[in-house]
């Protein structure tokens, strides 16, 4: 967890900052955030500090909270925000902007913990997706919806189950390591890297997802492919081999 907090009122900053101390003592972990009373600083920042977490007041002169989350938004998917505020009235326009939550001032240890712990441990559980950067931009990709990703000379090509495809700059070895410690992702080819749980049909001759793409599959790796596709298959069904 990265977290930024973002308040022109000092004495709230400050009530925020004691609260992070406290919930950080209690669970006895240290969790890096920095603190913003001007908007302009927060998001000349923000691109390069890859926070996790904006903690957000809404209502502030100059650049509000709400302002502050589109343009922030505008470069980075990924990062969750929660809204901080005496008024409820702008709770229906924090969905445009993806809010995680919407807390309601004076803020409290019993309404801003909850939120905290949450984040905290759905870090410590395993990667449930990847992290592309495209740009200046951070997109998120849950694992469920990779079908297979191909190398085509220095370009990756993450295709999804619906149909779209992100591209960027690098090799399969950069997420070999993230993809294929999980039994659904499997190495059909050099080429391409493969969730075959998206698989509809495999044979010597090649893969079929269930989009409709023909993917090729190596005659040296087809025999453990073929092995390993059905031992995936019989675990997700719960039988043993």
């Amino acid at each position: 967890m990265y977290i930024a907090i973002y308040d022109d009122q000092a004495d709230e900053l400050r009530l925020l900052i004691d609260l992070l101390y406290r919930w950080q003592e209690e669970q006895r972990v240290s969790i890096p955030f920095k603190s913003y009373r001007n908007a302009a600083e927060l998001l000349a920042e923000a691109p390069n500090e890859r926070f996790t977490l904006y903690l957000l007041d809404v209502m502030m002169p100059g650049t509000d909270g709400m302002t502050a989350a589109r343009e922030i938004r505008s470069f980075d998917d990924v990062a969750e925000i929660a809204f901080l505020t005496s008024s409820p009235g702008f709770a229906y326009e924090s969905y445009g902007v993806r809010a995680m939550d919407y807390l309601l001032k004076p803020i409290r240890a019993e309404i801003l913990f909850p939120l905290l712990d949450r984040l905290y441990l759905q870090e410590q559980k395993p990667q449930e997706g990847l992290t592309l950067k495209i740009g200046a931009s951070f997109i998120r990709i849950p694992f469920h919806q990779l079908a297979y990703v191909e190398v085509i000379g220095k370009h990756l090509y993450f295709n999804l189950t619906d149909g779209t495809a992100r591209e960027i700059y690098g090799t399969l070895k950069d997420f070999e390591p993230l993809l294929l410690e999980r039994p659904e992702f499997m190495r059909p080819h050099r080429s391409y890297i493969v969730n075959m749980l998206q698989v509809a049909e495999l044979s010597s001759a090649g893969i079929r997802t269930f989009s409709g793409k023909q993917l090729p599959v190596s005659r040296l790796l087809y025999p453990q492919l073929q092995k390993d596709y059905m031992q995936l298959m019989f675990a997700e069904k719960g039988e043993d081999l």
